[in-house]
């Protein structure tokens, strides 16, 4: 029986923790990429927050209009408009369960909140939800609001279009708040893609997922390179 080297053993033992390191630092980058309520910030009404982009989702021209148009639509109107994108939700939380929480966050009252509307979106599944105040929910029955959600910006959400989707969704639901007839969805032909600035898979790479791939891969190469070493 041939013995293997003392100094094989412990380079084995130091690839066995550097990947348990390396697996731990994974979960943690991952968690700390989940977004629950507690992390988004206060609104009050005399500060609203009309959009909240913690997905880097948004490009900046886009976000300087939508915020404008909103505070707009919201003086004009008496009614707001409250947009929410999030890299991913909190482990057992549905997209429905993070955006009734957020708005009752910003509006802890049926009074506070009865002319407001939140849209949230998770860009990580695309998925997307509407709170809606009690009413508003006179505008925009429940078969409008899922036509919001799955047509209005569902459709560009297929193409990772999320500026498109935003805009979509402020200038149908503005239109509703202002009093007009629902325009519905877009032509499906008529979406431009190319118009929406820069797209959110293009700059939502953050540098810890690089860190997680290399070190994963020096854990594997290291054990295997010192094995290979002593056995040649």
């Amino acid at each position: 029986m041939i013995s293997q080297p003392k100094s094989l053993q412990w380079w084995q033992k130091l690839g066995v923790w550097l990947a348990t390191v390396l697996f731990t630092f994974g979960s943690f980058v991952s968690a700390a990429q989940a977004t629950g309520v507690y992390d988004v910030p206060y609104a009050t009404g005399d500060e609203p927050i009309w959009i909240v982009d913690q997905a880097e989702a948004i490009s900046r021209a886009n976000e300087g209009r939508l915020n404008r148009e909103l505070s707009e639509l919201a003086e004009t109107t008496g009614k707001g408009l409250h947009f929410v994108a999030i890299r991913r939700l909190d482990y057992g939380q549905t997209m429905e369960e993070f955006t009734d929480k957020v708005f009752a966050k910003w509006f802890p009252t049926p009074e506070a909140g009865a002319d407001e509307i939140v849209v949230a979106m998770d860009v990580l599944t695309n998925n997307v939800a509407i709170a809606l105040g009690n009413n508003i929910q006179e505008l925009i029955p429940p078969e409008t609001a899922e036509s919001i959600t799955g047509e209005t910006i569902g459709y560009p959400l297929r193409s990772s279009s999320y500026n498109q989707a935003f805009l979509d969704a402020e200038a149908r639901i503005g239109t509703i708040l202002n009093g007009e007839a629902d325009p519905g969805p877009p032509d499906i032909a008529e979406i431009n893609i190319e118009s929406t600035f820069t797209k959110a898979e293009d700059t939502k790479t953050t540098s810890s997922t690089i860190w997680v791939v290399v070190l994963l891969l020096l854990a594997t190469i290291i054990p295997m390179a010192t094995y290979w070493w002593y056995v040649r």
